[in-house]
């Protein structure tokens, strides 16, 4: 029985007004008590309970939280602060409620005593229940002020309101429509008054501020430089009106960084990650959980919300529809109609404010896990071991051979390894972490910010449910059964997904594997002509990344092909059950069930993708995880670690290791799970395995060769031995200075990385406490610098690199400059110390690297400093220079310093303490004095003259100085003045000039030819087919309506009634999942849902249908077939379209390749890495994933708009007026939106630039940033650029959802305005649906253009950055077919008489407008000569040594050689048949025969016999290992043998390291990139192989002299004398003693030759640069007898 009330009136039954009173006192009040309920102190069971079930929704972060976060204040400080109420406020909101309780008092109280019984109870009671709701409202102000809006205040209002709307009107209503007298004047007076004071408060609180700027703001910034997101009134927020000022700015003006307000606090990375890093949980999911779970469900409660609010409105039409589909409707349905009109108005802006609403915290979340996601990795990557070094296992796998796989494991097996085969392991590389950055963190939090997808579609489907029971019974869910036989598909087709998603990011990794070491290496690519061959291997990797995308896509047409076909199923076979049953498909049903089922497609279609979503957002989130639970270094050595946790363990004092046995770090093995689920064991047999890390000289020396051949055979048998330091202990003593000393790969490296923490602890202890707080007496922190061996430079001026972060002490900073030996070089350099250094320290030489890394470490006040070698980058007297002036000057006394060093002799006089390494063992150790009393001093210091022998003197130029000379000749930005600057030279603060230009960001909207470029790849047949698509489609939707329209015909004629017309509207946010996803929108989706009107418009064609009542299986059919139709062209189109998308992923990549790859190597050295790869990575992904869908959509909404527009022109033209006026709102919407929201994503792309730069530089140099205790500075560093990027990003989402809601508006007074037309009688019932549909399809198709047009412009940035790399300064030509050299070309068996190489008045410019560097030079050198290329810094040396290979073309003159004009053969033909052998060695991942002969040109003897001659195979290695292959030619055996006693009497000291050696050198030895399980020599003695090989007729050495010990100089210098005798050898020298033996020297002096003879006679010439140089050199008679001797030996 119903609840009654009132007189027998029903409960709901709103239209008595006795019944409305209840509700409006009863609602307030309740609401109130539910309030103060709120404010009763519970027990202590039920207040724990209450707070679990808070918890979830607390704020993550408030805004003073955040504020005081991100200033480093304590946060408990800030709660306690309330900034004060406008007491006016106060006054308003308190008078008004007083007023209110007192009338109502006044009436109950009137009632009670004046009238006690003319009104029942209620009629008391309610007034002095509704005093009581306005007496809290009262009170509350007084109570709490708030300065922001009291939220319950407000909803109190709200419900005070509506109820004070109802009164009023209804009595209008009465009075109006059953002429009914109005109450009386006072009575009237008093609802009006009512209705003006709710309205009044809740304007009161509207303009209430959501916060009050803190004394942090400036209110004057707010909107400027501060984001007025937080500062705005509850309506600005509400209407979006805080974003219109960036839309109003970016219209008209191209926007930039300053013009484009910073995140809210609450937003900003370092607060919400400080917090984040706060949040405990055992998985990462739930940590997410944790710190989003409010935005998360108010995201969902929204959405539930407006799913209610969009089905409101198709309610009301219908409502609508029905009062006016009479012949004569009387005056009170038309009324209803009108109310009817204005609700479906309300109802449709409600939606669009829940929308806009869960749409905004749905964004928030998603930009606080990407932030939160981003800042881990980054902080994971500052903690976690360094693995760089370490092989691939994967590639060390042996291939499966056809038979053996089969026996062994089971099919079950293989297809779980199968599956599992690119799960994410542990050990990732730069090229992995940085993708996890890049596309992981990005994939979870686009996910989130679309999750409420998967909210709304349920509820859909459920309230369609419910309405389809209502309609059809049971057969309703008859269709349902499709769903349940399409589920083991769909699950299959989700499962593949999966699998496929992981093989592409595996793919994704391995192809930017690939490219990092490409371009890391391009220029040494370069000088071997190996273009062609790496163009080959990164189109490989990315054929098997395309073959993943074309499986991808495949999957996507089948899972579409699923959904498109299945509503049209459920519906055949529900009306199939329908009329099987025996019942009548009378119009009404059919209509309405069609619409409805076309509603609850939408969700259906959206769960499937949705579940293939999250679980590919699951593997990404998997991989994150898996990264962020790597190994870490311990507390010891990370100060983020240490920061985090007080410090209970007793502080050691000192630095030094205990009992300590440490080995390289490397991946830990999982052990396999006993359900064999990790069968994945990696195979132990490993060349090297996880070879040392950033060390160049490392201890792996695979250089020291076997001593037997029956151990070698033994050693190929066993794994190879894993170095090891053992058995190590030593404290350093304090404040003093100890040398580390022993020879190349005895791990003296290894020995400071073990002091550092950064090897893996196998046993004992390392004595070592950071705690830079902590200054002694001498102003020292207790920390440690470091210069690593190869220095770690960043990509900043050569002063930020010194000062490392430190505040700059002027003084402090010049003395360093100065004992660093830095002075000359920074007067050299046209800016100083402001010269900017480029990605790796490009623009400095070797020797000026090891000294800024060596500077930066002595800079740093700190108690250890731990220098790894930097004297072996210098020459000798700068080295004399450096330990008079710095290891024995002021900078370093007090402090504890350990050097390592070859230079023994050199250092002893100041060192203090001695340690001997020798295999991983300290040989000898003790303080000088000791080692020299017991007669041990004595050996060392004898290896190291033997060494010191060894070691040639080295000219004046050091060679960094040099080197510098050749950046500075081959840099113009260095050397020379710019045009621009040249006319003002008194100009006195210079700003520096940029090395690397700022990355280029486009303006205006996207060019033509960007469209052309993107459509001619992607061939234009593709968007041939695809536009008759789209207008077939078209045809097919006008097709269904009219279909529709006959088919009620045909129950019209047979007598049924049509009754009704039903109408349902499609929400806007079904599309957007697909886009979201950057999944394939289909051709229907922006068409479907606006077409299920049903109207009753007579057919014009007159054809005898058949009985709509005896067939309806007729109808049914052909209605199907339409569908069916429409859903193979929707296939068919995303057929299409993948096919164009996957042809221009495949052109685009290629051409951009081949175009970074052949670009001029100038173009290279100013363009940093990152900036490259962001193009390969990002840029590439749009292109392959979302571009094709994005052009596509943008087509078929533009084909839905006409096609709305053409149907209204039809059929009511007058609606042309209002759609003309809502038409030119929406362009000036639309083109301030496209305008702001291009220039916001292009910012965000060029912005992203450098936080992967700067990541990869950083996982680079992580032991260097970890040693110096320096990693919250690049944690705060990265902070600020994630916060640049994330606000383009968050700004354009705000623009957009801005666009969103006032669409949305727009939209909605559309359909009013129609509706209000069609209500006034100028059009029938019929074509009034037919206008309201048609209005809604229109303003839907404007909203999605928009959108779509904007995603594609941004998609199309992708091309132009792209495009923007295709028209790079290229090389000259590779090949010149019609000129290509002979064969035998350049040839040294020409006479000897005739010269090889003959370069005539040579002249050289780096730019048209800029001054030559070689000035007509002239020479001529003939075959088998050697000859020696001197000069002093910035002479032209480099320059000289790169045009022989044309890496600069002459300005005039030309260089012959052998005949051949080279600049008339292409580049390919020359760099092909000369060698050149770079300063530092560079070698790529693969085999050591990959490495030697990428081409496989020559034989396995070949290749083993060059090694050695290099002498990195010992004789009875080299035997075993030929023997084992095949049998060579005897000639090189005996020659070996000859050369192994040359060897043996030139290098004393090399004996004892190879006798100990540990591991050997095969062919198939792993090389990991960038060669770093080689050490620095190793890699030196490979290239020498490298150009043995290849047998040139012509070499052009660049001299290296760093981080090679004396031994393996020896061996290197001893080959080029034997080795290359039947070449013409060109050097680069840098040491005196290198060349003085040659034939012939040229010495340079500013770009002319000065000297030009044979070493005797130029030592001889007085006055001469040569003599000179010797003079200076300190081993001047040295140098004369030799090349006395040279001489004699010639004549």
């Amino acid at each position: 029985m119903a609840l009654q009330i009132c007189g027998g009136a029903g409960f709901f039954d709103l239209r008595d007004a006795c019944v409305r009173h209840v509700w409006g006192a009863l609602l307030p009040a309740a609401f109130v008590f539910i309030l103060c309920l709120g404010y009763i102190p519970l027990p202590k069971p039920l207040q724990k309970l209450v707070n679990f079930i808070k918890s979830p929704l607390t704020r993550y972060i408030t805004l003073p939280e955040a504020e005081a976060l991100d200033a480093g204040d304590n946060v408990e400080d800030v709660a306690s602060k309330t900034p004060p109420v406008p007491l006016w406020r106060t006054v308003v909101l308190t008078w008004i409620a007083l007023l209110e309780t007192l009338v109502w008092l006044g009436i109950g109280s009137y009632r009670l005593i004046a009238q006690p019984n003319e009104h029942p109870w209620y009629a008391v009671v309610l007034p002095i229940i509704v005093a009581a709701s306005w007496f809290y409202a009262a009170v509350k102000p007084v109570v709490r002020p708030s300065p922001t809006p009291p939220y319950d205040l407000f909803i109190l209002y709200i419900i005070h309101l509506v109820g004070a709307i109802l009164a009023l009107g209804h009595v209008i209503f009465e009075h109006k429509v059953q002429w009914i007298p109005l109450p009386p004047p006072l009575m009237l007076a008093g609802m009006i008054l009512n209705l003006v004071a709710a309205i009044l408060l809740v304007v009161v609180v509207l303009n209430m501020p959501l916060a009050i700027p803190s004394s942090r703001v400036k209110k004057k910034d707010i909107g400027l430089s501060v984001s007025p997101e937080d500062y705005t009134s509850l309506w600005g927020w509400m209407s979006f009106l805080w974003v219109y000022p960036l839309i109003q700015r970016g219209t008209n003006t191209t926007l930039n960084e300053e013009d484009v307000w910073n995140l809210s606090p609450t937003l900003q990375s370092k607060p919400v990650f400080i917090k984040f890093s706060q949040t405990k949980s055992p998985s990462l999911l739930r940590r997410l959980w944790k710190a989003n779970s409010l935005d998360l469900m108010l995201d969902m409660v929204l959405t539930v919300v407006s799913v209610v609010f969009n089905y409101a409105s198709p309610f009301f039409l219908r409502r609508i529809l029905d009062a006016i589909d009479t012949d004569s409707p009387t005056r009170e349905q038309v009324t209803q109609a009108y109310i009817y009109a204005f609700l479906a108005f309300l109802s449709q802006l409600a939606k669009a404010q829940a929308d806009v609403q869960h749409l905004w915290f749905g964004r928030r979340a998603a930009t606080r896990i990407r932030s939160e996601l981003m800042a881990s990795i980054y902080d994971k990557a500052l903690k976690r071991k360094d693995f760089s070094g370490i092989v691939d296992k994967d590639k060390l796998k042996p291939a499966p051979s056809a038979n053996a796989g089969a026996s062994t494991k089971s099919k079950k097996e293989q297809a779980k390894e199968k599956e599992n085969a690119d799960d994410p392991k542990a050990g990732a590389d730069v090229g992995k972490i940085v993708n996890l950055m890049a596309g992981d963190a990005n994939r979870v939090s686009m996910t989130c910010s679309a999750m409420y997808m998967l909210y709304g579609a349920p509820l859909e489907i459920l309230i369609g449910s419910i309405f389809l029971y209502q309609l059809l019974g049971w057969s309703a869910f008859a269709g349902f059964i499709v769903l349940l036989l399409g589920w083991p598909l769909n699950s299959y087709i989700a499962r593949r997904s999966i699998r496929i998603q992981k093989g592409v990011l595996a793919a994704r990794d391995k192809r930017m594997g690939v490219l990092n070491e490409l371009i890391g290496a391009v220029k040494f690519i370069k000088f071997f002509a190996w273009e062609e061959r790496w163009i080959d291997r990164a189109m490989e990797a990315r054929g098997v990344e395309m073959k993943w995308m074309v499986k991808a896509r495949v999957n996507s047409v089948m899972f579409s092909a699923l959904w498109t076909t299945a509503p049209i199923l459920i519906s055949l076979i529900s009306f199939f059950t329908f009329v099987y049953q025996g019942k009548q498909l009378t119009v009404a049903i059919a209509f309405t069930a069609l619409s409805l089922y076309q509603m609850i497609r939408q969700p259906l279609n959206v769960i499937p993708t949705w579940i293939v979503q999250i679980l590919q957002t699951g593997v990404a989130l998997k991989r994150i995880e898996t990264f962020l639970n790597e190994d870490e270094v311990t507390d010891q050595v990370s100060t983020l670690k240490k920061e985090n946790r007080a410090s209970t363990t007793v502080v050691d004092e000192g630095l030094g290791i205990e009992n300590g046995t440490f080995k390289w770090n490397e991946v830990e093995e999982v052990k396999e799970k006993e359900d064999g689920k990790d069968k994945k064991k990696k195979d132990k047999k490993k060349d090297n395995d996880h070879s040392p890390a950033p060390s160049d000289e490392t201890a792996t020396a695979v250089d020291a060769e076997s001593t037997t051949g029956a151990a070698v055979e033994a050693e190929a048998e066993a794994a190879d031995h894993r170095f090891e330091l053992k058995d190590v202990n030593v404290l350093l003593p304090d404040r003093q200075f100890t040398v580390v000393t022993g020879p190349t790969a005895s791990g003296k490296t290894a020995l400071l990385l073990a002091l550092l923490g950064e090897m893996t602890t196998v046993s004992g202890r390392i004595i070592m406490s950071k705690n830079p707080s902590k200054v002694d007496e001498f102003g020292l922190m207790h920390s440690i610098s470091y210069a690593a061996q190869s220095p770690w430079l960043r990509h900043q001026s050569i002063k930020d690199n010194i000062l490392f972060g430190y505040p700059l002490d002027e003084k402090r900073y010049q003395d360093v400059i100065e004992a660093c030996a830095l002075r000359m070089d920074l007067d050299i350099l046209e800016d100083g110390d402001s010269t900017e250094i480029g990605a790796r320290g490009v623009s400095l030489s070797g020797g000026q690297k090891a000294r800024v890394a060596l500077a930066r470490a002595v800079y740093a006040r700190t108690k250890y400093v731990l220098l790894d070698d930097p004297l072996s980058a210098v020459d000798s007297h700068t080295s004399r220079f450096l330990f008079e002036k710095l290891l024995r000057g002021p900078l370093l006394a007090n402090r504890t310093v350990v050097l390592v060093t070859h230079h023994v002799e050199l250092v002893l006089p100041g060192a203090d303490y001695l340690i001997r390494m020798l295999d991983g063992r300290i040989d000898t150790q003790g303080t000088i004095k000791d080692l020299r009393a017991q007669g041990v001093l004595d050996e060392i210091t004898q290896d190291s003259a033997v060494q010191a022998h060894e070691q040639e003197a080295v000219v004046v130029t050091e060679k960094s100085e040099e080197e510098l000379a050749a950046e500075a000749e081959a840099d113009p930005a260095v050397a020379v003045p710019d045009a621009e600057d040249s006319p003002k030279p008194a100009e006195k603060a210079k700003k520096p000039r940029k090395l690397i230009k700022d990355e280029h960001r486009e303006t205006g909207g996207v060019k033509w030819s960007i469209y052309r470029t993107y459509l001619r790849a992607s061939s234009y047949w593709t968007w041939a087919i695809l536009t008759v698509l789209i207008v077939m489609s078209q045809f097919l939707s006008v097709t269904e309506k009219v279909w529709v329209m006959i088919w009620g015909e045909a129950y019209r004629d047979s007598g049924a009634s049509l009754a009704s017309s039903q109408y349902m509207s499609s929400s806007y946010s079904g599309v957007e999942h697909q886009i979201s996803l950057g999944g394939h929108v289909s051709l229907t989706d922006v068409t479907g849902g606006f077409h299920n009107i049903h109207t009753t418009v007579r057919p014009t064609i007159d054809i005898q249908w058949p009985n709509a009542q005896e067939h309806p299986m007729f109808y049914i059919a052909v209605y199907a077939c339409i569908g069916f139709g429409a859903a193979l062209i929707n296939i068919t189109g995303a057929v299409t379209q993948y096919t164009g998308a996957l042809r221009a992923s495949r052109v685009l990549f290629k051409q951009l390749l081949v175009a970074v790859v052949r670009a001029t190597m100038r173009w290279h050295d100013v363009t940093p890495q990152g900036r490259m790869l962001n193009r390969f990575s990002k840029d590439i992904e749009t292109v392959d994933s979302s571009l094709a869908g994005s052009l596509q959509a943008v087509n078929s909404s533009m084909a839905t708009f006409f096609a709305s527009v053409i149907t209204v022109t039809v059929i009511f033209p007058l609606f042309l007026i209002p759609a003309f006026l809502l038409g030119s709102i929406y362009r000036l919407l639309a083109i301030g939106y496209l305008n702001t929201g291009r220039d916001l994503r292009r910012m965000e792309s060029n912005s992203r630039s450098p936080i992967f730069a700067g990541f990869g530089e950083l996982l680079e140099g992580i032991v260097t940033v970890r040693a110096f205790s320096a990693e919250q500075k690049f944690l705060d560093n990265l902070h600020s650029k994630i916060d640049l990027t994330t606000k383009m990003w968050y700004s354009f989402w705000m623009s957009n959802r801005f666009l969103l809601l006032y669409f949305d508006a727009l939209g909605a007074t559309a359909v009013f305005t129609t509706t209000v037309f069609a209500l006034s009688g100028l059009v029938g019932a019929g074509l009034a649906g037919v206008c309201i549909t048609s209005a809604m399809s229109f303003t839907t198709s404007i909203y999605w253009a928009c959108r779509f047009w904007t995603a594609l412009e941004l998609d199309l940035n992708s091309v132009e950055r792209v495009v923007e790399y295709l028209d790079l300064p290229q090389e000259p030509p590779a090949v010149i077919e019609s000129s290509r050299p002979p064969a035998y070309w350049p040839s040294s068996s020409s006479s000897n008489e005739a010269a090889l190489i003959s370069v005539e008045d040579l002249v050289i410019k780096y730019g048209p407008e800029l001054p030559p560097v070689l000035h007509g030079v002239s020479f001529q050198l003939k075959a088998r000569e050697r000859v020696g290329l001197l000069g002093r810094t910035g002479s032209g040396k480099s320059t000289l040594a790169m045009s022989i290979l044309r890496f600069v073309d002459p300005a005039s003159g030309r260089i012959v050689i052998d005949g051949i004009d080279i600049s008339t053969i292409g580049v390919h033909d020359l760099r092909s048949r000369l060698t050149f052998i770079p300063q530092d060695a560079t070698l790529f991942s693969g085999t050591l025969r990959d490495n030697l002969d990428p081409f496989g040109e020559h034989s396995d003897e070949e290749c083993l016999d060059v090694l050695f001659r290099v002498q990195m195979l010992s004789q009875s290695a080299y035997e075993s290992q030929r023997t084992s292959r095949e049998p060579s030619r005897p000639s090189s055996i005996r020659d070996g043998v000859e050369r192994e006693a040359t060897v043996a009497s030139s290098a004393a000291s090399v004996a004892t390291t190879e006798v100990d050696s540990k591991t050997t050198i095969k062919l198939d030895t792993q090389v990991s990139a960038g060669g770093t399980n080689f050490s620095q020599g190793q890699r030196q003695l490979i290239a020498m192989a490298r150009a043995l090989l290849r047998r040139s007729s012509i070499i052009v050495l660049d001299e290296a002299t760093s981080s090679i010990d004396f031994a393996t100089d020896a061996k290197i210098q001893s080959t080029i004398r034997e080795e290359f005798n039947d070449s013409l050898l060109l050097t680069v020298a840098h040491r005196l003693r290198t060349v003085i033996d040659y034939d012939r020297l040229i010495v340079l002096d500013n770009g002319k030759i000065a000297e030009f003879d044979t070493p005797y006679n130029l030592i001889q010439k007085e006055d001469g640069i040569f003599r000179h140089m010797c003079l200076k050199s300190g081993t001047f008679s040295e140098l004369e007898s030799v090349a006395k001797a040279k001489a004699e030996q010639g004549h």
